[in-house]
């Protein structure tokens, strides 16, 4: 996983985010997906700088109008908005779920 990918990863495991049930690297059709919480059929994909180009901008396209296709919604972030704007993100996804704004948890201190 990329840093982002791991940062994320860390916010939806577990059910972290509000009870929500996401995994990982998941299969579907000729494609692995970042993140999927099934119940809720919502795809959540990470992208890096190299998704800007326009080749990747139209494989991108092709890959979520086929997801949407077979009865999928797909969010896609920024690895730097989800490395600088977690609490955002975590919000845009919860928004997508129909959820409730989510609070971080406080950080540990030790």
């Amino acid at each position: 996983m990329t840093d982002a990918e791991s940062r994320l990863w860390g916010e939806l495991r577990g059910n972290r985010l509000c009870g929500h049930n996401f995994r990982r690297q998941v299969p579907i059709g000729p494609y692995v997906v970042d993140f999927l919480c099934f119940a809720e059929r919502l795809i959540v994909e990470i992208d890096g700088e190299q998704h800007g180009f326009d080749d990747n901008r139209l494989a991108d396209a092709r890959r979520t109008n086929w997801l949407e296709a077979e009865g999928f919604r797909v969010i896609r972030f920024w690895n730097n908005e989800v490395l600088r704007e977690i609490d955002a993100v975590c919000n845009a996804i919860l928004a997508k779920l129909g959820g409730p704004k989510w609070d971080a948890p406080p950080p540990e201190t030790g």
